[in-house]
């Protein structure tokens, strides 16, 4: 188990600005060679960690668990372990938080993870499981060893009663013992900033990392933000919808634009990046070149 001197904590509490790459567990043996390659391409720009998430509905779990326990055995990168609440009884995910821990997974991120029909499907609690995100920071806190991430939503979580709400829950998850939160996907600067004011305001200092997703497949990517609730703004759109059918017009705009905002981001103070990849290496790379070569990072 890390010490607080190498943790992932304390980078994020530290003079330079992190950053961290998130895959998402392949379906098939042709997509986990695509990721591995994906990671040997990452691995040499030596991130503060990267993450792999679950499947749609609590799904690929095995294989998360797997490819998040190779990383720490066959790698020189810190892996964050993910977990959800879906249709998971409370022994289940104890035995997963376990399994990282054999694997020397310390880092996890607690999430209550998307319902099985969709982000915007009722949730259904499982006969022996439980409810909320916090329910998993506090069973992970109880466990011990663990330092536990999780989730943030600069346009408030979409079950939130309000964005004041919203921030309430981040501040109680962090008084349960999550160090460091990981936002959502998002477009605007003032949204990442805002939550961090509503947050700080509440008397809570927890890092809050911002999480990038680049527009490199334009309905793609306004499909994911419809169903986390993320507002695709007017200012983007008016630059990507004139040329949605030039495919690589498309690409070099939404670089442009996340390069653009993860320079305001870092600007304004954000402790680190958080690059969503979609198991794909060049588009995460030029951003993080474009940043390096500025200086940004």
């Amino acid at each position: 188990m890390s010490s607080d001197a190498n943790s992932l904590v304390a980078a994020l509490r530290g003079p330079t600005p992190s950053f961290s790459f998130e895959f998402f567990p392949p379906k098939d043996d042709e997509g986990e060679a695509v990721l591995w390659q994906t990671i040997a391409d990452l691995e040499p720009l030596q991130p503060t960690f990267v993450s792999v998430t679950y499947g749609a509905g609590g799904t690929s779990q095995e294989r998360t668990v797997r490819i998040t326990a190779r990383i720490a055995e066959q790698t020189a990168m810190r892996p964050v372990g993910h977990l959800t609440l879906v249709s998971q009884a409370k022994g289940e995910i104890e035995s997963v938080l376990k399994e990282y821990a054999a694997a020397g997974v310390d880092h996890v991120l607690a999430l209550r993870g998307d319902p099985k029909g969709g982000p915007r499907a009722p949730w259904e609690t499982h006969p022996d499981g439980m409810t909320h995100a916090i329910d998993l920071v506090q069973l992970a806190a109880g466990l011990g060893g663990f330092r536990i991430g999780v989730a943030a939503f600069p346009e408030g979580h979409p079950d939130a009663k309000s964005i004041e709400h919203d921030a309430e829950m981040l501040v109680a998850k962090a008084e349960a013992g999550a160090e460091y939160a990981i936002t959502q996907l998002f477009f605007r600067a003032a949204d990442y900033f805002s939550l961090v004011e509503r947050v700080r305001a509440l008397g809570c200092d927890i890092p809050i990392i911002p999480g990038i997703m680049p527009i490199l497949n334009f309905a793609q990517v306004a499909r994911m933000a419809e169903l986390s609730g993320a507002a695709l703004p007017r200012e983007v759109l008016e630059q990507i919808e004139p040329i949605q059918e030039d495919k690589a017009a498309v690409r070099a705009k939404g670089i442009e634009l996340a390069t653009q905002l993860c320079r305001d981001l870092l600007a304004g103070g954000a402790p680190g990046l958080h690059f969503i990849t979609l198991n794909r290496s060049k588009a995460t790379r030029e951003i993080f070149e474009a940043l390096r070569a500025s200086g940004d990072l």
